[in-house]
This record gives C-alpha cells, sequence and structure tokens, in this order.
C-alpha cells in the first residue's frame, strides 16, 4: 500500500499531472522563454495571500527541488495592515502548502486610506518599493510577482482604452530605484481561469485585495474597478473569438514599429518622422 501523500503533496500532484499542461508547462515554459532565473539567484517570491502569489510559491518551490539550475528562495509575505482574519487565512494557507513565511509589517493601508486620488496606483507603488527594499536587504537580487497571462492581457487592453497609450507588461525588468534588483513574472503565460480552477479543485479559499477600495460596498458605489470592466469585455469577445487573449499576447511580441506613428523608450518620445 503507498504511502498517503500530504495535503501538500497532493497540491503538487495536482500542479504536475491534473493541471500539467495548464499550469506547470506553462510556468516552466515562461521560465525559459524569459530567460528568469540564473544560476545563483536569490529570489524573493511575493505572497500577498491571493491565489497567483500563493500558486507562484508553490510552483517556484517546485521548480527549486525539479531543476538543475542552482538558486535560492525567500517567500516573502509584506502585512500592509490586514485584519487579523485576513493574516489568519494567509499563514493557514502557507502552513497547508509547506511555504515558509517571512512576514514583515507595513502601514500602507493606513497611508493609502487618506487618499481619494489615484489610490490604488499610490497602495502597488508603495508595496513594490517595500518589497523591493525588504527583498534587498534580505540579500535577494530579484522578486516575483504572481502577474499572470490574463493581467498581461488587460494591462495591455486597459492601456489603450483608458491610458491613451500602446503598453504591455514584460515578463522582468531591472528597477530603476534599487541597483542590482530585477522583477520577475513567472507566471506570464499561466491564464487566470486555469488558476481559478486549481484552487477549486484543491478546496483552497485566498484572500482577496482586503482594502476599503476593492470592498462591495465601494465597488457598488463606484460601479466597479476599470480593471473589471475590460475583464468583461474580453469575456464577451471571447464568445465571438475565442483566440482574443492569444492574438493580443501574440501582438505584444510581434510589434511592428515601423508603422507607428510614435514610440516612447527609455522615457524619451520619438516620432516616424525622425526616420522618415
Amino acid at each position: 500500500m503507498g504511502k498517503e501523500l500530504t495535503f501538500a503533496q497532493s497540491v503538487e500532484r495536482s500542479v504536475t499531472k491534473k493541471y500539467r499542461k495548464e499550469i506547470w508547462n506553462s510556468f516552466v515554459g515562461a521560465v525559459k522563454r524569459y530567460e528568469l532565473i540564473q544560476s545563483g539567484d536569490k529570489i524573493a517570491v511575493c505572497i500577498s495571500g491571493g491565489k497567483d502569489s500563493m500558486l507562484l510559491a508553490k510552483l517556484m518551490q517546485m521548480l527549486q527541488k525539479y531543476s538543475e539550475v542552482p538558486f535560492e528562495l525567500v517567500y516573502l509575505a509584506m502585512n500592509p495592515g490586514y485584519n487579523e482574519e485576513n493574516m489568519r487565512q494567509i499563514y493557514r494557507n502557507a502552513e497547508l502548502l509547506e511555504i515558509p513565511l517571512t512576514v514583515f509589517e507595513t502601514d500602507i493601508f493606513d497611508v493609502t486610506s487618506k487618499t481619494d486620488r489615484y489610490p490604488c496606483y499610490l497602495c502597488a507603488k508603495m508595496r513594490r518599493g517595500h518589497l523591493y527594499s525588504k527583498a534587498k536587504e534580505l540579500g535577494c537580487n530579484k522578486i516575483a510577482l504572481g502577474h499572470h497571462f490574463s493581467d498581461v492581457i488587460e494591462t495591455t487592453v486597459m492601456a489603450m482604452f483608458y491610458g491613451s497609450q500602446l503598453q504591455g507588461m514584460i515578463p522582468k525588468l531591472k528597477s530603476t530605484n534599487f541597483e542590482g534588483m530585477e522583477l520577475i513574472r513567472p507566471l506570464y503565460c499561466v491564464h487566470e481561469d486555469d488558476i481559478i480552477a486549481w484552487a477549486r479543485y484543491n478546496k483552497l479559499e485566498f484572500i482577496q485585495c482586503a482594502c476599503r477600495f476593492t470592498d462591495a460596498e465601494f465597488v457598488s458605489e463606484t460601479g466597479g474597478t476599470k480593471r473589471r470592466e475590460i475583464k468583461e469585455l474580453i469575456r464577451e469577445l471571447k464568445k465571438t473569438n475565442p483566440n482574443i487573449e492569444k492574438s493580443i499576447f501574440n501582438s505584444l511580441h510581434r510589434v511592428h514599429l515601423d508603422t507607428f506613428v510614435g514610440f516612447k523608450t527609455k522615457g524619451e518620445f520619438h516620432s516616424f518622422l525622425e526616420r522618415y
């Protein structure tokens, strides 16, 4: 009779068996395609407590175990001001998945709750700064975030519809404020629907953003976020074109600059007239 699996082992098996094509292969494929991990890296896997970052932590843990490329991991969880129940949920899931957390405290929610002008942007900016700072303090040269394929698509469409620009989300980038630090996105090719299916299959529950700007009352007053609007739009477009997300994703890899009137690189704008 075979040895009974722990819950964490059964979760790992679900990744390599049931969701091998959708999650494991897509994850490993992105790591290799975009050269996200090199020998000797020390990577802070940033855990918010949501489904994406928790899956990322488990995948990175598994990759470290199977990979021939040696690298170190720190599982970094920042508390921006969560209530006690949300923090208990994070600790519970980390224990279930056998993820050893390194937790540190910040006052981000207190700061962002005092402004009504772009609070989500400020929150994201502050979070990333704190994560970079703590990761560097711990000797890491990279932070890994849980942005996935669907985030890439939605960000691209949002930038065009609401930002009046064609802007994507690249798989890795070097920090401009923290020398020697780099950000990587190993879930770059993993679809959100597959992450949701994986979480439901394993009966896992995760926290949401958990700040006042995403609670039920705020959403009902504002009609929801722009990202939610884009999610709904893409869902509708998929009814008539099931490959719409794939087409948008592939277009980010095949930009024909010669056909654009203008573009921006390294902070400077350029016109087609410069090379006309």
